[in-house]
This record gives C-alpha cells, structure tokens and sequence, in this order.
C-alpha cells in the first residue's frame, strides 16, 4: 500500500483533511479571512481560484502547498495538502481557519462598528504560525508604496523561491515558495536593488534571517513578549511587529501605528474628522482594549475612507538611481 503521506511529498497525490468547524464557532468567511495573507494580486504564494484558496508555504518540515474550500452541503472545510509540510499545514488547519480566534470577547462600541460586526459575522483572525513568511514582506512594506512592496516580494520570490509542489495542472501557474532563511541570506546586494529594494530593509531581513529560530519563536509566545522579540531586531519596529503577528498568531490587539492612512480611516469612519493621527486612532480605539485590531479589521471592511486631497504618492523606483 501506498504511504498518503509519501505521495503527498512527491506531488502525486494530496494528503487530505476535512474540518467542521465547532457549533459555537459560527458563520465563517473563508476567503475574506485569509485574503490577509496575500501580497498583491499577483503574490507567487497565494492564488484565489473560484471558491478555493491556494497557499505555497514553507513550514518547519519543508515547503507546502495548501489548497483549502469549503464544502457548504456538508458544513465543513475541505483542505489538501502537498509536499513535506502537507502534514504539518493540515494538523494546524483549524488555528489557520481562525479556530483559535474568540469573536465573542467583542463588544461593538460605536454604531458604525457594530454594523460592520453584524454584516461580517464571519470574520475570524487567522493564525498562520509562521512568522518569517509574514515578516519578510512587512519589512518590504515599509515606507515604500503596497506597488513597490507587492513588486519587491513578487520578483523575490519567483527568483530564489522554489516551485511549489502540487499536481501539474491542477496547481496554479507560477505559485512559488518562499526560499528559506539561507537563501535569503545569500541574496545578492544588486537583486536587492533590481527588486527595488533599499539598502536598509534588505539589511533588516537579512538580520532577521540571521536569527531565523528566534523569530519563528515569537509565534508561540503571548503578544507582549512577541513583540519584544521581534522588535529586538534594529529595523522592526512596533508597525512591522503588529503586521506579523497580526497574521502569525492572531492577535487581536495588534493594532497598526504608524500606518500612512491607517489612523486617517479610523478617525474618519468614527468621527468624520479628516485630521487623523496615531493619537486620535489610539483614543477613538481604547473602548476595543484587547481587541482594537479586530475593530479596525471590521472599520475597513466598511469601506469607508476620507475623500482623497493630494496625488497619490509617488512610486519610487531605486533600481533607476
């Protein structure tokens, strides 16, 4: 008899799970849920085909490619799994899915929020385990355009990431997993630089890189400490640590300071001041202690913004200088 999981890490044939999610974990929406994990359209690790989400990762065991939708007849979660890290991905599917998440330590205090809490039943905060995969592209993010930063992550990824595994055919085109921690390392500076990337993020995932074990630890640890772990590291700062554990360990109160336009959505869906600042979005958010992350989660999904007074900013292309 074949071994499944032998088949899974060759490619051939998937390793299967299929999860209901408890009765008091309510509605869920799969795709909304896990579109924070995706950097930009075209992010070489994440593809979203009809009702199923593809994700290339690479785990503890080695790469993965993930592959989850919901079966709505049966009330359950189908997911498949490729490559070594096909177990390893599959036994942490419910955390992924948001089975760790507690929606109902929520309380809505403004009327705006709590609209969006009743349109959005299905949110839950993912938890991916894995701090590196989301580390790396929020060092990309910073100060630079979501362009310039999706761009960076593409070019790097298809360039030193590895094809990720799965059924030729079936797989995505061009799905590719992230390359690990050594071959990061081994970047050179000019495909740094090629990829629009600057001297001073390039250098802080390289630090990060470097202490590849201690960062990956952070997704185990309680927030405060989490946060200390990483932002040990000189270039991660309080805005790139939330990012991270926003995605790898769920956390609720991870709210975003430091954000560009962050603090000016909140103020206004809250208030309809168009003076936002970091203060004012920390204000406006005390009443969500424990859970401002959520609320800002749910203030987005509202869509609604401050009408735009200035050009956007202008893409910046150091490959050119």
């Amino acid at each position: 008899m074949t071994d499944p999981g032998s088949e899974a890490a060759s490619g051939s044939a998937p390793a299967v799970r299929r999860w209901a999610p408890p009765q008091p974990f309510g509605p869920h929406d799969l795709r909304r849920n896990l579109r924070v994990l995706q950097r930009g359209p075209y992010d070489p690790a994440y593809r979203a085909v009809g009702g199923a989400v593809w994700r290339a990762t690479r785990t503890p065991l080695g790469p993965a490619t993930l592959c989850v939708a919901p079966d709505a007849g049966a009330g359950e979660v189908v997911a498949e799994a490729w490559g070594p890290g096909a177990e390893w991905v599959l036994d942490r599917l419910p955390a992924l899915l948001g089975a760790d998440d507690d929606p109902s330590a929520f309380v809505p205090r403004h009327r705006l929020v709590a609209e969006a809490h009743r349109r959005h039943p299905g949110l839950r905060l993912v938890r991916t385990g894995l701090v590196l995969e989301s580390l790396i592209p929020s060092i990309l993010e910073q100060k630079v355009t979501t362009d310039e930063a999706y761009r960076a992550w593409r070019l790097l990824l298809r360039r030193y990431g590895e094809p990720a595994p799965g059924p030729p055919g079936r797989l995505p085109e061009r799905m590719h997993v992230m390359p690990g921690p050594r071959t990061w390392a081994l970047i050179p500076s000019w495909e740094w630089h090629r990829a629009g990337v600057d001297d001073k993020r390039s250098s802080t995932i390289l630090r990060a890189v470097a202490r590849a074990r201690r960062m990956e630890e952070a997704a185990r640890m309680d927030p405060a400490a989490a946060v200390t772990r990483l932002t040990a590291i000189p270039g991660i700062g309080p805005w790139t640590a939330a990012e991270t554990l926003q995605r790898t360990n769920g956390a609720a109160d991870a709210v975003t300071v430091g954000d560009l336009h962050l603090p000016g959505i909140v103020v206004y869906a809250l208030t309809g001041a168009r003076d936002g600042d970091d203060a004012r979005m920390l204000e406006l958010l005390a009443p969500y202690a424990g859970q401002r992350h959520r609320a800002t989660r749910l203030i987005l999904a509202t869509g609604r913004t401050p009408p735009r007074r200035a050009p956007r900013f202008p893409r910046g292309d150091i490959a050119r200088l």
